[in-house]
């Protein structure tokens, strides 16, 4: 099967996932059939049905988990009871602080356990990302990127605390910085930062992974500490030793 009939099989599976979720969207018990069901029941290749899959996960419309199955909607995170409102005690510089403990231990575990087909959804996502005409579209598929890795570590707890994070980023007023943070050259640089990650997971290298990922991660905090504490403060002995830390971290 050349790789246009793939493309326009994906699409097919798409649309018609999309008709299901729309079908069951009321329904929060119910659960999608497994792909190789799927897959008979639409005459398609279970690549395919795979493919728009995680189009329609990296949309929020729908999330999976491991040994559980695929639902319609949001990954549940705790509840608010158990962590409270943590956007409201918290900052963006904090987020990348717990960024920077948890991502790169995530991406030196995921060298471990992702497969071939992670390693070519990561492909796919890193090209989203620098293709993004919009900073909706760039946030979309970025964290998508980082997701799948997370996924990948195979471990639900820090999963779950991953889950967290993305959630506080996804206020409002916390998306405007990064988004002044995020010039073409800046966006041009994390996606280089990107494909090293991704070659370093594809080689098994989970010490390479992990420092791929902390170099990377430690670049975007010091762009978010220039636009947050202003290049004045940041020139001062507290916000050079705020990038000290990143940078070493």
């Amino acid at each position: 099967m050349n790789l246009e009939s793939v493309r326009s099989n994906s699409s097919i599976a798409l649309e018609k996932l999309r008709q299901l979720i729309h079908e069951h969207r009321h329904d929060h018990e119910w659960q999608f059939p497994p792909e190789r069901e799927l897959a008979l029941s639409m005459g398609l290749g279970r690549r395919a049905v795979r493919r728009a899959m995680e189009v329609l996960e990296a949309e929020g419309l729908i999330w999976r988990q491991q040994g559980k199955g695929t639902f319609i909607g949001s990954r549940p995170v705790p509840e608010r009871q158990f962590f409270g409102n943590l956007a409201d005690r918290t900052n963006p510089l904090e987020v990348m602080e717990a960024r920077l403990q948890i991502e790169p231990a995530l991406a030196r575990m995921a060298a471990l356990r992702c497969t071939g087909d992670d390693i070519a959804a990561l492909e796919r996502l890193s090209r989203k990302t620098v293709t993004s005409s919009d900073d909706d579209a760039w946030e979309l598929w970025d964290s998508a990127f980082h997701r799948r890795i997370a996924e990948c570590a195979g471990n639900n707890l820090m999963l779950t605390l991953f889950d967290i994070t993305q959630r506080i980023r996804q206020d409002p007023d916390w998306r405007r910085p990064r988004a002044q943070a995020r010039t073409p050259e800046r966006r041009e640089r994390a996606h280089r930062y990107h494909e090293e990650i991704v070659r370093a997971l594809a080689s098994r290298d989970g010490a390479a992974a992990e420092r791929a990922m902390r170099q990377h991660l430690s670049v975007l905090n010091a762009d978010l500490q220039s636009i947050m504490l202003g290049e004045e403060e940041a020139a001062s002995p507290t916000g050079q030793a705020l990038r000290s830390e990143a940078g070493t971290a």
